[in-house]
């Protein structure tokens, strides 16, 4: 047998924008991307595509989200777009105080203390129950076959999911860990490129749910197994927690921006981030993309977006600033004056008082989805309920410890979200969805790649290979191998301190669908930095 790095490619590798006209489905996983293409050719819709590319995706890139993580979606279904947010709470139980009487003075990175109300298979749901035209049942089955037949690893899971696994193995100890080693180290290591790897236990959670709807996992027996596995190991999500859960449509949040609108989904998700960064550009004449003034200014309101961000989202309903005061234009023109020639440190202002997937989904009707869905970090809690395949997400360890911010710890609230889709209009056409998944990196991708778009002129694919940079903290930026080395100095003296980046795997990993409103006729990129594949017909 030929033996082989599949990750190894000596040649620079070109990805061609994809054409299409009946339907697109662009992920990072191939096998979900055929999924959801299957679905279309059954007679399913883009809603119909998502939800079985999603539950597919808990399947072949568990590395990144499962059954126990979040969701949220932008669909554009009947020339109107909707938002849904499909993010869990965290436990009524859980509290600053019940942490403090337990010796903690922050919430844990893994086990049960930081799991929080699942999302994800209410998105799905909703989804189906609003907008979908085929039964649910029939959504899930290809990753119903996924989980009970195996599939091989594709080269940049397997990458992550030894990455994973190598960490696990040195920070997990400890019972409540237990499955998560049966399950994902079969044999005692974390499976390769190539071989094959199947969880009945997820298999059998998907049939239940196909068989018995979304709120079987809220309610039903499923709950009761999830519930049962947090008390035996002194977690706080409760039955009662899963029951009250329900997705909640939203109305998206958008700016307008050189003549076209873009969309988020509204705090607690940090798509204002994203809007913030690009009002405080719009203004500046930045003609050619690689250059240190485009960067600069690029890195400058991103950090000043992000300063905003990081103080101010949580759950909606416990913001003390509105969304609305945050992207006023009296603010946002404050907020841009503060971009100078040199870098600085990011302190949130005062408006007025007043390790993720991402997909995207078009059908031959012109309805797009963007969805994206998330264990937080990785492979999450790094707890598994036995026999079940649910992998439960650590999305608690975003919330403060401090009383005093916004973001403080609460039973019932929901936390800062990192995960967010994205999609573009112009005037009442819908032009597609954009999304670039990756913790903190996700409105920075957003960013960029809505400008490599609009302002530098690029095709899909190009907009999403090009190259990119990161804020990490204070005046640190992680920068891709790629850019020019005389430009990385010349951010330097600018006062930016540059790391340049030898792996592309923090920089986000996105899809895009664009709609041509004439001809109807759609074009896709995906990430060149993942397994990523675009299915079409």
């Amino acid at each position: 047998m030929l033996t082989f790095d599949s990750n190894y490619n000596p040649y620079a590798s070109k990805r061609s924008t994809i054409y299409a006209k009946n339907g697109v489905v662009a992920t990072s996983q191939p096998l979900a991307s055929q999924a959801g293409l299957d679905i279309l050719k059954k007679g399913g819709n883009a809603v119909d595509a998502a939800i079985a590319t999603a539950a597919c995706l808990t399947v072949v890139e568990p590395t990144s989200n499962g059954i126990g993580g979040d969701a949220f979606a932008l669909v554009w279904i009947k020339d109107k777009l909707h938002g849904l947010n499909a993010s869990g709470p965290a436990p009524a139980s859980l509290s600053i105080d019940a942490l403090k009487k337990r010796g903690l003075s922050e919430i844990p990175v893994h086990g049960l203390i930081p799991v929080t109300v699942p999302g994800a298979p209410s998105a799905w749901g909703e989804l189906s129950r609003r907008f979908g035209k085929l039964p649910f049942s029939e959504l899930l089955q290809p990753a119903i076959d996924y989980a009970e037949n195996g599939y091989p690893l594709s080269p940049v899971l397997a990458e992550f999911w030894e990455k994973g696994a190598a960490a696990f193995e040195k920070k997990l100890k400890g019972k409540e860990f237990e499955e998560w080693f049966r399950v994902f180290m079969p044999g005692g290591k974390a499976p390769q490129a190539g071989e094959m790897w199947k969880s009945r236990g997820h298999a059998r959670t998907l049939k239940q749910l196909a068989e018995e709807g979304d709120r079987s996992f809220y309610e039903g027996s499923i709950a009761e197994e999830i519930a049962d596995f947090s008390a035996a190991h002194n977690g706080f999500l409760s039955k009662e927690d899963l029951a009250s859960f329900r997705a909640e449509w939203v109305d998206p949040i958008h700016v307008s921006y050189k003549g076209y609108d873009v969309w988020e989904i509204p705090p607690n998700g940090q798509g204002l981030v994203a809007l913030q960064a690009l009002k405080m550009i719009e203004s500046h004449s930045l003609k050619e993309r690689d250059n240190e003034e485009t960067l600069h200014k690029q890195i400058e309101a991103l950090k000043l977006a992000f300063a905003d961000g990081l103080q101010y989202i949580t759950d909606d309903s416990k913001m003390k600033q509105s969304t609305a005061a945050l992207l006023s234009e009296e603010y946002i023109k404050m907020r841009t004056s503060l971009i100078g020639e040199k870098a600085v440190d990011p302190q949130a202002g005062t408006p007025p008082k007043g390790g993720t997937v991402y997909l995207a989904a078009a059908d031959n009707e012109g309805n797009m989805v963007s969805f994206i869905q998330s264990n937080y970090m990785g492979f999450g809690s790094g707890t598994v309920v036995p026999d079940t395949g649910i992998s439960l997400q650590n999305r608690g360890h975003n919330f403060s410890m401090d009383p005093d911010h916004d973001n403080a710890l609460e039973g019932g609230k929901k936390t800062f979200h990192t995960i967010i889709p994205g999609f573009l209009t112009k005037g009442k056409e819908a032009v597609g969805p954009f999304g670039v998944m990756g913790g903190f990196m996700q409105p920075q991708g957003h960013m960029q790649v809505v400008m490599n778009t609009i302002d530098f002129g690029m095709n899909p694919q190009a907009a999403l290979d090009a190259p990119r940079w990161q804020w990490l903290n204070g005046k640190k930026v992680s920068i891709e191998h790629a850019f020019p080395s005389s430009t990385i100095q010349q951010l330097a003296a600018r006062g930016h301190q540059m790391e340049t980046a030898h792996h592309s795997g923090s920089f986000g990993r996105g899809q895009i669908i664009w709609k041509d409103k004439d001809s109807g006729v759609y074009a896709a990129g995906t990430e060149s930095r993942t397994d990523g594949s675009i299915s079409a017909w």
